[in-house]
């Protein structure tokens, strides 16, 4: 397993944007974001990717934007929620580098995801739950998982340099 790059990976609403950027800073790294380098490269939203062309188009462009940062080191990598569900992708990750799946419960998912549309695949609460639930054997598969439904970005900062450390 490689140590110069983490893929952050887990479901919408668990931060991986947050965490990559505060641990990118601690690490004096560079810290790239899948969905929001999609939409640099689309020039829309991702809401807008999903309405306009489907998630099939959205998932291709999310395979070419990770196989793009495949050659980056010192790079802390936000993974798109379900990046890391493709098999292909999974591989690439797991042999690229350090996964780190921030494992937050659906009850928190709640609290932070908005039921209105703004995320693609967020539209009713059943539905979401019926995602999170599938998700979580592909999760499973990270090397480590950070209970990141507790404490500051901060503290889940020091757990996962604390955790590469030994």
């Amino acid at each position: 397993m490689r140590t110069d790059k983490i893929y952050l990976v887990g479901f919408m609403g668990a931060g991986k944007s947050t965490v990559a950027r505060a641990l990118a800073k601690r690490l004096d790294w560079r810290v790239e974001d899948i969905d929001e380098r999609i939409e640099r490269q689309e020039r829309r939203d991702i809401a807008s990717i999903f309405r306009q062309h489907g998630e099939p188009y959205f998932r291709v462009a999310e395979r070419a934007a990770l196989i793009d940062l495949l050659p980056q080191r010192g790079t802390v990598v936000a993974s798109g929620g379900g990046t890391f569900v493709d098999p292909a992708n999974r591989e690439l990750m797991l042999r690229d580098g350090v996964v780190i799946w921030l494992d937050v419960p659906f009850s928190t998912i709640l609290d932070r995801v908005p039921l209105d549309g703004r995320r693609p695949l967020a539209g009713d609460r059943a539905a979401l739950e019926a995602l999170y639930n599938q998700r979580l054997a592909a999760y499973r598969l990270a090397h480590v998982r950070v209970d990141a439904s507790r404490g500051p970005v901060d503290l889940l900062v020091d757990q996962i340099v604390d955790g590469l450390e030994t």
